[in-house]
C-alpha cells in the first residue's frame, strides 16, 4: 500500500520513493550521541548533508540540539547561531534539497523556515514552546508530531505507563486534533512514535510490534531507531556497532508500513530497503 503523501513546505508534496524514504541526520552538534562534534562546523555539515544527498537521503534533517537521554537544553541564540548557516549553505549548494529542522523552539522554525526549510521536527509536540503552533499555521510546512514521554534531561528516569500503546494512541488523536483545529492541515503531518524518548525497552518494543495502531490515522509514519539504545538493551552492541541492526530493523519496519525512516547511515538503510522491496 502506497503512502499517503505529505504536505511540505514551498508548495511541495512529498511521496517516498518505491513505498519508503529516508531522512538523513545532520548533527550540527558537539555533543549528540552518535557522531557529536563530527560535524560541528557549518562546512563539515554542509559536507555531511550533501554526502547523505548522494546516497540517496530525500530529506536532510538538521538538528542544532542534541535530544539524548540527559542532554542539557539549548538556548535559542545559540541553536540558530549553529543551525542558520548549515541551512543558508545547503540552500545555496542545492536549492531544490528537502531541508528538514530539528528543534522544538519557535524562533528557530520561524527562521529556518524564513530561510527556506521545508519540514519541522519537533521532539516536543509544541509543549516545550506553544508559540510553535502558531508557527506552523502561519507558515504551514510539512510536520513531525513526535512522542515524548519528558525532556530528554530526565525522560530515561524509569519511564512508566499503563497501557503504552493506548497512551501514544490516545496522545496522537488528540495533538492531531488539537493541531487541525488551530489550522494546520492534517495533510502536512507525519507521525514518529519516538522510539527512546521517555520509554523502557518493552515499551519501545511494543510500539515497533503494532505499527497499525498509528496507521489507523491515515497518516505517513516515521521511525527514528537509528542507533539507539534498545539494540544496546537487546544486544549489548555499543553504539558504534549498531548499523547492521538498524538496517535490519529499518527494512522490517517498512515492510510493516513505515513509510519515513530517519538514519544515520543512509547507504546501509537504502540498500537494506531495496533488498526488502526485491524480496517482498
Amino acid at each position: 500500500m502506497q503512502a499517503a503523501e505529505w504536505r511540505i513546505g514551498r508548495g511541495r508534496n512529498l511521496a517516498p520513493a518505491e513505498k519508503f524514504g529516508i531522512m538523513g541526520i545532520v548533527n550540527a552538534t558537539p555533543d549528540s550521541f552518535y557522531d557529536g562534534g563530527d560535524h560541528d562546523s557549518p562546512d563539515a555539515a554542509l559536507a555531511h548533508a550533501l554526502r547523505l544527498r548522494d546516497e540517496g537521503a530525500e530529506i536532510l534533517d538538521i538538528g542544532a540540539e542534541s535530544s539524548r537521554p540527559g542532554a542539557r537544553p539549548l538556548e535559542p541564540g545559540e541553536e540558530m547561531h549553529r543551525l542558520l548557516p548549515v541551512l543558508a549553505r545547503l540552500r545555496q549548494a542545492d536549492a531544490q534539497a528537502v531541508v528538514s529542522i530539528d528543534t522544538y523552539h519557535a524562533v528557530t522554525a520561524a527562521a529556518a523556515l524564513e530561510a527556506g526549510a521545508d519540514i519541522v521536527n519537533d521532539i516536543s509536540a509544541c509543549a516545550w514552546d506553544p508559540a510553535l503552533t502558531d508557527v506552523l499555521v502561519q507558515y504551514r510546512p510539512g510536520y513531525v508530531l513526535m512522542h515524548s514521554g519528558g525532556r530528554p534531561k530526565t525522560m530515561q528516569d524509569a519511564p512508566r505507563y499503563g497501557d503504552v500503546r493506548r497512551e501514544v494512541r490516545d496522545f496522537f488523536e488528540r495533538e492531531l486534533n488539537r493541531l487541525v483545529r488551530a489550522g494546520l492541515p492534517e495533510e502536512c503531518v507525519v507521525l514518529d512514535p519516538g522510539i527512546g524518548f521517555g520509554k523502557s525497552l518493552e515499551h519501545n518494543l511494543a510500539l515497533l510490534a503494532h505499527p497499525e495502531d498509528l496507521l489507523a490515522f491515515g497518516r505517513p509514519l516515521l521511525a527514528g531507531i537509528s542507533m539507539k539504545s534498545l539494540f544496546g538493551d537487546l544486544f549489548g552492541l555499543p553504539v558504534d556497532e549498531r548499523a547492521g541492526v538498524t538496517a535490519t530493523a529499518t527494512a522490517l519496519l517498512a515492510a510493516r508500513g513505515y513509510a519515513w525512516h530517519r538514519v544515520h547511515d543512509v547507504k546501509g538503510a537504502a540498500q537494506a530497503l531495496v533488498l526488502a522491496r526485491i524480496l517482498s
